[in-house]
Parts: structure tokens; sequence; C-alpha cells
């Protein structure tokens, strides 16, 4: 039963106040937030749906993290991992609650390992700021989503992000080594190995993409890769998106993998250059920023095949970027091309679908029809050479309707992708804005498999609930189906309704019971345990905490370091 305060508002859940008192004893006062004025800083990532959590902590250690797991716990309360909230699918949503977990305190890059190109972080890192820290040693790691200047390792690791340049190497998955993780009952576990192709099962294989559903990532050993010999990027100049998609097409039937091949339409063209200045036509149909890199002879053969296979698909024009400044400024206007759109439109809702690459002329002459059909301009950046599409879909939220028509219009696009052989994510991950389209791809022996391994760690009602899968206790199916309705997120409980604010103006840029750890698991060198912070006093208490320094993320010294050969 729901009580209520002499006010008549929703009183909060029972144990509240008692996890927070262990949350602040845990992680001091100073790293606790609770207040309903800084929890609303905290009740949305950077999509459409929003929800207040009970808690918020901003743990600096593995240790932390895993303290505020078993208070969470303790008081069964879910637990939802945030890195600098730039999720674009609902991920960081606490939908049911609960305790929310920034990383962005376990911020440090512990080593960089030039011989063995291997780097140790901790997963609040800054993609950028790790990107910068290698340069100087001619090492870069891989993804590089356009969110990179703000959004965090950890949560690429979350999401299996990728980037315009993880064409040739592959997304996040393909750069990381090892993890330690703390699971959903507390303990501390490494999963796989500082050397490449670690033997038995690939469990960190299974948590890169898991969106926090399996555990919490707290520090990651990453495999880089050794800048280029040579670089030339192309700008191939359009009339159309369908000539550029057959340009794609034809570049890659010709043996030649671009590090990054990318498509921009004219409406995003005409958002972008004005403000940019990157080198975009104003008048083109569209264009591709096409990067091929390598030893400097190969380089140019490629470049040359790539200029042939433009021309022949109707390109009026194909640059290539002789000076640093140049190639910088066409990365610019495509990096820059989201936080564009937010100062061109009062809202826009950005979808990512992905879709056979010999399908991109046909699918996208179907979004722009369905966009049309709906009302709507939309303006497309993406990801042509893997199919990775990201139409964004411009709105005034002030107009009756135009929320749920917006919706109902990214549920039809996503369709389009499925039926044209592709997915209902590329990059973003599923999240809670797309877990009921997750039945349009699989079987339901699929999804039961999926959901094994879920609660094969614990994690089901605990961690990141109603996020990824279908179904879930108290979770609501996800966006509601055509004709549209207003969007059907997971409701909370009364207390959390009474605080929660109005629905997003700005889209994207513009409890389950009580459960105790088991046991440490014996003879497992690789697993550790951190109990809940007790009395001194308590005999059950001292002696009882296990550490292990086997893993590579905790045997580090305090201070970063950066060995050579």
């Amino acid at each position: 039963m729901t009580t209520t305060t002499p006010a008549g508002i929703p009183a909060p859940p029972a144990g509240r106040e008692a996890l927070i008192r262990d949350l602040q004893r845990a992680l001091s006062e100073r790293h606790v937030l609770h207040a309903p004025e800084d929890l609303i800083a905290y009740e949305y990532d950077a999509t459409i749906e929003r929800a207040l959590p009970d808690a918020v902590v901003f743990p600096a250690t593995t240790e932390e993290v895993a303290q505020a797991v078993l208070a969470a716990n303790r008081y069964g309360f879910p637990v939802v991992a945030r890195g600098s909230g730039t999720g674009l699918a609902g991920g960081a949503v606490p939908v049911l609650g609960g305790v929310l977990v920034v990383m962005t305190r376990m911020n440090r890059i512990l080593e960089i390992d030039v011989a063995d190109r291997v780097a140790v972080v901790q997963p609040g890192v800054i993609n950028l700021h790790l990107q910068e820290a290698l340069a100087p040693h001619r090492l870069t790691w891989a993804p590089d989503p356009s969110s990179q200047r703000v959004c965090t390792v950890g949560g690429n690791i979350a999401n299996n992000s990728g980037g315009p340049h993880t064409l040739a190497h592959g997304s996040t998955v393909n750069h990381v080594l090892s993890l330690e993780v703390v699971l959903p009952d507390g303990r501390i576990v490494n999963l796989g190995s500082h050397a490449p192709d670690a033997p038995g099962i690939d469990l960190r294989g299974l948590m890169v993409g898991s969106e926090g559903t399996l555990g919490i990532v707290t520090c990651a050993t990453l495999h880089l890769v050794r800048a280029p010999e040579s670089v030339r990027t192309l700008l191939a100049v359009f009339d159309s998106v369908e000539a550029a998609s057959e340009a794609v097409s034809g570049i890659i039937r010709r043996g030649v993998i671009p590090v990054a091949l990318e498509m921009l339409d004219q409406e995003i063209i005409r958002i972008v250059e004005p403000r940019i200045h990157a080198g975009y036509p104003l008048d083109a149909g569209a264009v591709l920023l096409i990067e091929v890199e390598g030893l400097a002879e190969g380089v140019a053969e490629d470049a040359a095949i790539v200029d042939v296979a433009c021309r022949e698909a109707g390109a009026r024009e194909v640059r290539s970027a002789e000076a640093q400044a140049e190639r910088d400024a066409l990365w610019e206007g495509r990096k820059a091309a989201i936080g564009a759109i937010g100062a061109a439109a009062p809202a826009f809702y950005l979808l990512d679908g992905v879709v056979p690459r010999t399908k991109l002329p046909q699918v996208m002459a179907e979004v722009m029809a369905l966009t049309a059909q709906y009302g709507f301009r939309c303006a497309n950046v993406f990801h042509a050479g893997d199919g990775n599409l990201h139409p964004n879909i411009m709105f005034d939220p002030t107009e009756p309707g135009a929320e749920q028509r917006v919706l109902a219009l990214g549920e039809a696009i996503m369709r389009v992708c499925v039926d044209a052989g592709g997915a209902v994510t590329g990059e973003h991950g599923v999240g809670l804005e797309k877990r009921s389209y997750m039945e349009w791809v699989f079987r339901p022996a699929d999804l039961e498999a999926m959901t094994a391994a879920r609660d094969a760690f614990g994690g089901a009602g605990r961690f990141n609930p109603c996020k990824v899968l279908p179904g879930g206790h108290g979770c609501a199916s996800g966006h509601a189906p055509s004709p549209p309705t207003p969007s059907a997120a997971p409701t909370n409980t009364p207390w959390r309704a009474a605080r929660r604010g109005s629905r997003s103006r700005r889209v994207t840029a513009s409890r389950s019971p009580p459960c105790s750890a088991p046991p440490r698991t014996p003879g497992w060198s690789s697993s550790r345990r951190v109990d809940a912070p007790r009395p001194a006093s308590d005999a059950r208490w001292r002696g009882t905490t296990s550490r292990s320094t086997s893993a590579a993320c905790t045997a580090w010294p305090s201070t970063s370091r950066t060995t050579s050969p």
C-alpha cells in the first residue's frame, strides 16, 4: 500500500532512507545525491525517455562500486550504470528508479604499453582524451564515435560503439582484451586476458555490448592499433543520395575497404556548412567522405580506385584533401553534424538502424518517403560503408501530438530496415527505446537464450532492468506501435512519478526482492568480493573482505605510467 505525506504527496519507497545512509557510509555524503533538485539532472540521457533515480552515486574505486551494488541489493533497489549520459537509446534512464552509478570519477588512464600496444583505463576516461594521450606514441584506439569529445570508454564498451573509422577496424568488441567487472551480486571478476585470444568461453565478448545488464565495467585493458603511415581523405560530390549509395557498393565491389566511408545528404549539408564551413557544396544532393590509409604506395592506388568508382556512379566532383587543415575541416563537418542539428531545430529524434549496403538506395528512398508522409524534415548523416543509417527527424515538441508521431515514424523506419534484411541498431544499442523491436529480428528461442545468459550473471531485475530484452517485471513493452499513441515508458512508483519533470523538450543534443550476495567462489583467483560496510565492532565483518591483485586493472600502482620499448 502506498503511503502519503501530510501534504498528500506519495511517500518515498520503503528502505530508501536506509539505502542512502548506507551509500553515504560507503562513499561519503559528498558523493551521494538524493535531493530531488539534484536527481533531476540524471533523469535522462540523450534520448526521449525520462525517469528519476532514487539515489546517484559517484564511486572512485572498484570497491566503492561493489559496495553501492551490495547496498542496493540489501534494500531491493535496481542498479543502473551511467557514463557521460550521451546514450541514444535510453540505456542509462533508470526507468524503475534505484541507484544510478555514475562512473565519471573513475577517469584515469592507468597504463599505456607502447611495445605491446595495450592501454589500461578506467571506464570514465573520455574517448578523445584517450586518443590524445595515445597520439604522441603514434597509436590509436579504433572506436571513435562522433560523440568522442564527451562519451566515455565505459559507455563505448557497454554499447559496443562504432564510429566513422571502424569500417575497416571493427567495433569496440574487437579492441577490448579484458575487463574488470562488478557483478550483480557484488563480486568482482576479471574477464578475458591481457593477451589476445584467451582460452575458454569468451565472457569478455559477452560483456561488451550488454548495456549494463550483466555487470558494471570498472577497468578495461584495450588493444591499440598503430597510426597509419599515410592517410588520404576524399570528398565525392553527388546530385542524389541514390547515386552516392551506388558509389558505396561500387567502392567495396572493387576490393577497397576504406577506413571510413560516410554519407551526408543535402538536408544535413545545408545545416552544417553555414556553421562549420567544412567545404561541403551547398547545392550537392549528397556527399561521401572517404578515407583510405596504409602504406603510401597502397594508399595512392586505393584512392585512385575510389575516384574511379565514384565518378562511374555519377560523382560530379571528387576532391582530395591536400593539407591536414583541409582534412580536419572535412571531418569537423561530419563530427559536428549532430550538434549542428540542435541549433537548427527545436528538437530532433536520432535513429540507428542497419541495412545491407546493396539496399541503401531502396531504403533511403523509403525513409524519405515516410518522413514526408508523417510531415517532418529528416537529415541523414551516417556510416554508409557498413549500412549503418542515422536519420535525424526534426520536429517541434510544442506541437500537439508531434512527439507521438515522431515515435511512430521512428518505428516505421526501423521496420523498413528489418524488412530489408537489416537490424534495429548498429552502434547506439537497444536500451529502452528498441527492446520491443527485438522480437522482429529474433525468434522466441533466441530471446530465451539471451535471457538465460543475463539471468546466469544474476542481472534479472537488478542491473539496468527494462533494457535490451522484451518483458520484465514492472516493465512496459517500449514505444507504443502505430497508430501513434503516447510513448509507453515503464511506470515509476507513485513517489517517483510525483517528482518527474515533463517529457523531454530536448530529444538529443538541441524491485526486485532483496538478495544477498553468495559466498566467494573457492579457488577462483580472479574473483573477489567486497562486503557491505558494517561497524568495526562486528566480528562477522572483520577479516571477511577478500582482495586479489591478479587482475591487471588492480595491480597497477596508484600513479599512471607509460612503458616504451
